[in-house]
């Protein structure tokens, strides 16, 4: 018989089913080779698939790697808060969880009042120039910070700016598998953004923890204040409370459960 390992397709920042960012979440008993984890990904075909394996380490509860239909990446907000909400909706794992990493360190997801909060590292960006991306956007900026972790973010001076965006996919996706992360003050909300990943397998994200992991030092300077609402403003839409910490980033929304079942591999 096929071997089969729990399941869970989580709708990650959305209060209800249909919304916000898909993620498949999987618990398995060790690492398979990564061709296999790739596979999977790609059959999942969500932004992100989280796989966990429990972590022996002292370090965390834990270790957890997420995968696109394209690559593994380094970093992964809303598939880690789905995982934090598989394992704490029932109670039954206290009320907070943490994920040892290989390359974002130490993560945690807590329990909170309205739903759970996702622990990132902030990350921090300088002002620079990218014009290759700003050609492919196909829209001018008034400003352009990076990261040295391929995080670019695009400062627009308005929402509606935001929603007209029409980029070039092909384009943005021969630069590699940069973040692109479009913002400008929200009409009603403080910020709304729109990220694209083409060079990863996604072309246009529905809602990225990582790339509010970059917003809430960038925009928390601008506001004068360390909280805010954020929205991600794709297709399918999600809400985000965005809290900087220090040296972390606290992004809190709901999650909804859509499908629990077993997957065969």
């Amino acid at each position: 018989m096929p071997q089969s390992v729990p399941y869970w397709h989580v709708d990650a920042f959305a209060a209800e089913p249909f919304s916000g960012n898909q993620a498949a979440v999987m618990i398995l008993e060790e690492w398979p080779d990564d061709s296999v984890l790739q596979a999977i990904g790609e059959e999942n075909n969500f932004a992100e698939t989280a796989f966990l394996v429990k972590d022996e380490s002292g370090e965390a509860d834990w270790q957890l790697r997420w995968f696109t239909p394209a690559v593994e990446i380094r970093l992964c907000g809303h598939a880690t808060l789905a995982a934090g909400a598989v394992l704490l909706q029932d109670g039954s794992n206290g009320d907070a969880v943490r994920f040892r990493t290989r390359q974002a360190g130490i993560l945690e997801v807590r329990r909170t009042d309205s739903g759970f909060a996702v622990a990132l590292p902030a990350i921090p960006t300088e002002p620079g120039a990218f014009p290759e991306a700003v050609a492919a956007l196909g829209a001018e900026p008034l400003e352009v910070w990076r990261s040295a972790d391929r995080y670019n973010v695009f400062l627009f001076g308005s929402e509606a700016q935001i929603l007209d965006l029409s980029p070039d996919f092909r384009a943005l996706a021969a630069l590699g598998d940069d973040q692109f992360i479009c913002a400008a003050p929200g009409e009603e909300t403080d910020v709304v953004s729109r990220v694209f990943v083409p060079g990863a397998g996604v072309d246009e994200d529905s809602v990225t923890g990582s790339a509010h992991a970059v917003l809430a030092p960038f925009w928390a300077d601008r506001l004068g204040r360390d909280r805010f609402a954020a929205f991600q403003a794709s297709a399918r839409g999600g809400h985000l409370t965005c809290t900087l910490d220090g040296d972390r980033v606290w992004l809190e929304g709901r999650c909804v459960t859509v499908v629990e079942g077993r997957f065969f591999l």
